[in-house]
């Protein structure tokens, strides 16, 4: 037996919203609390780590880290993110969703910020240590890992772990924002 159609009207409303609306701020907190796992990783322990190695191991490991996190599941999630956070934020443009707005809002203006410093900072620094091709065959690997900018790379990463945090937070208020009767 189902609920009357004004009953789970009346429900949306109270809930803050439409379903669609809830399930893509759902999906948007999700995402962005992937990226955040993945960028605090990096910073907590794949960095750290790789710091400690030679040159040669250095190189090598982060040319085939950076080869394998391309991949469909790791750009959906990347992009996916900024977009159901889009989303989100234009399915709670109506009055309902009005108390939520500014939260998603926020939340994808630090998510685009991190788009924004991986496209322009971390991907060309990825695309310098692969362009120097294969370890073996590189006669001064100590250059390769200083043309890299290890520390550039890590402080940027930082950023987008401050930022993606927030955003992930904001989210979380946002779903109680959103769930709580107006």
């Amino acid at each position: 037996m189902t609920a009357p159609a004004s009953y789970q009207v009346a429900a949306e409303q109270a809930a803050g919203g439409s379903l669609s609306a809830a399930i893509a701020l759902v999906l948007a907190t999700m995402t962005i609390g992937a990226m955040t796992g993945v960028f605090g990783l990096f910073a907590n322990t794949i960095m750290p780590g790789l710091g400690k190695t030679d040159d040669r191991t250095f190189v090598r490991a982060f040319q085939q880290i950076d080869r394998a996190i391309v991949n469909p599941l790791f750009m959906a999630l990347f992009f996916g993110a900024l977009v159901l956070t889009g989303l989100a934020g234009a399915l709670h443009l109506d009055a309902a969703g009005r108390r939520t707005l500014p939260w998603i809002a926020i939340a994808f203006v630090l998510y685009l910020v991190v788009v924004v410093v991986t496209v322009a900072v971390n991907v060309p620094l990825n695309d310098t240590i692969k362009s120097a091709g294969d370890p073996d065959r590189i006669d001064d690997l100590a250059r390769v890992r200083r043309e890299f900018r290890e520390d550039r790379w890590r402080a940027f990463n930082w950023v987008r772990v401050v930022l993606t945090t927030s955003a992930f937070a904001l989210l979380c208020v946002a779903l109680l924002v959103h769930s709580r009767p107006r």
